[in-house]
C-alpha cells in the first residue's frame, strides 16, 4: 500500500488540470461549427430578402439544429424554451393563444386536464415543430413579438424578457453584444441574494420587525443527527420557534423532487415530536412543481399550511405572522 505522501504526489505530479476527451472535443466542435454556418447563412438571407418570420419558420423546421442555433442568436436556453412552452399550455390568455395559434396546435382533451399537465421533451418539441405548422408559426411569433405581450412581460423576469427582441433575429451588433452579456453574467444574476425567493420573506420579517435565524435546530442535532436539515427560517430564534420556514421555489424539474418531498415529510414529524408549539410551514412555488403533481402532493403534505409568491399569498403570510406574534404581544 502506497503511503499517504507517494499517493499525494502522484496527484500533484501526475494532474492533468484540465481532462477532456479529444474524440469528445473534436464531435462538438462540429456541433458548434454547424449552428455557426447556420446563423450566418441565415444572416445573409437576412440581408438578402429583409427580416421575414418565413425564414425563421424554415430554419426551426428544415435545419436539424435550426431551433438551437436561433437559441444561440437570443441567448434564451432550451431549458427556459421549455418552461415557456409549458406556461403557454397552462394559461388562457387571448392575447397570447392568438399569437401562438394556440388552438391549431393544443388538443382540447389537454386544455381539460391542465392539472394533469407534464412537459414536454426536446424530442415532442422537435416533432410538434415538424408535424404542424401552427405551432411552428406560434414558436417564432414568441421570440417576434413576445416582449409585447402582457402576460409574458408580467410572468418572465426582465433578463429572460429582454432576449425575445426582434433587434437580435435582425443580428444588430448592439443585440448581439447584449446577448453575450446575458450569457457571461446568467449564473451571476441567478445567485445573487437580491434574486433569491427567501429574500422576499426576510425583507417581509424585517418590515414587520420580527427576528429569525437560520440553520440547525439544537434538539434535532441532539436527538435525529442523521436525519435533521438546515432550517430555511427559524422564528423568532433556535431557542423558543414559533414558525419553521421552508423556501423551494423551482424553475426546473428533476427526479430529486421526489426525494426532497419525502425529507421534508420526515421533518415534519421531527419537529411535531421535539418542538410540538411550533407550527412547520412551506413556501412552494414555480413552474417545476407545478409539472410534478405527485411530488407535489408528497411535499406539501409535510407542511400545516403552504404558500406561494403570488401577491395575494404573501399578504395572508402576513397577516399569519401578525395573528401569531401580535397574540403574542411581540408585535404592535
Amino acid at each position: 500500500m502506497k503511503s499517504i505522501q507517494e499517493k499525494f504526489d502522484i496527484v500533484i505530479t501526475k494532474n492533468t488540470f484540465y481532462f477532456y476527451n479529444r474524440e469528445f472535443e473534436e464531435a462538438y466542435e462540429g456541433y458548434v461549427n454547424a449552428l455557426k454556418e447556420i446563423l450566418l447563412v441565415l444572416k445573409n438571407q437576412i440581408k438578402n430578402n429583409g427580416l421575414r418570420k418565413e425564414l425563421f419558420e424554415d430554419l426551426i423546421c428544415k435545419k436539424e439544429n435550426g431551433l438551437r442555433a436561433l437559441l444561440a442568436l437570443t441567448g434564451f436556453s432550451n431549458e427556459s424554451l421549455k418552461r415557456l412552452i409549458t406556461f403557454i399550455r397552462i394559461v388562457d390568455n387571448s392575447e397570447l393563444n392568438d399569437l401562438v395559434y394556440k388552438k391549431q396546435w393544443i388538443k382540447d382533451a389537454e386544455i381539460s386536464v391542465k392539472e394533469n399537465i407534464k412537459e414536454w421533451t426536446d424530442n415532442k418539441i422537435q416533432q410538434k415543430i415538424r408535424e404542424n405548422k401552427f405551432f411552428r408559426k406560434g414558436l417564432v411569433n414568441i421570440f417576434f413579438e413576445g416582449s409585447t405581450i402582457p402576460i409574458l412581460s408580467n410572468a418572465l423576469p426582465l433578463f429572460e424578457l429582454k432576449k425575445l427582441s426582434i433587434s437580435k433575429l435582425n443580428f444588430e451588433i448592439e443585440a448581439l453584444i447584449d446577448t453575450l452579456i446575458r450569457y457571461k453574467e446568467k449564473g451571476s444574476y441567478s445567485g445573487k441574494k437580491e434574486n433569491n425567493p427567501e429574500g422576499v420573506i426576510e425583507k417581509i420579517l424585517k418590515d414587520i420587525g420580527i427576528g429569525f435565524e437560520k440553520g440547525d435546530l439544537g434538539e434535532l442535532i441532539n436527538n435525529a443527527p442523521d436525519t435533521k436539515r438546515t432550517m430555511d427560517f427559524i422564528i423568532p430564534d433556535k431557542r423558543e420557534p414559533r414558525l419553521i420556514i421552508e423556501c423551494s421555489y423551482l424553475v426546473t424539474t428533476s427526479s430529486s423532487q421526489g426525494d426532497k418531498s419525502k425529507t421534508e415529510i420526515s421533518i415534519d414529524t421531527l419537529i411535531k415530536e421535539h418542538y410540538p408549539n411550533a407550527h412547520f410551514l412551506g413556501f412552494v412555488d414555480g413552474i417545476g412543481w407545478y409539472v410534478r403533481k405527485n411530488d407535489l402532493k408528497r411535499m406539501v403534505a409535510a407542511y400545516e399550511d403552504v404558500f406561494t409568491f403570488h401577491h395575494d399569498e404573501l399578504e395572508r403570510f402576513k397577516q399569519i405572522l401578525n395573528k401569531v406574534f401580535s397574540d403574542a404581544g411581540e408585535i404592535h
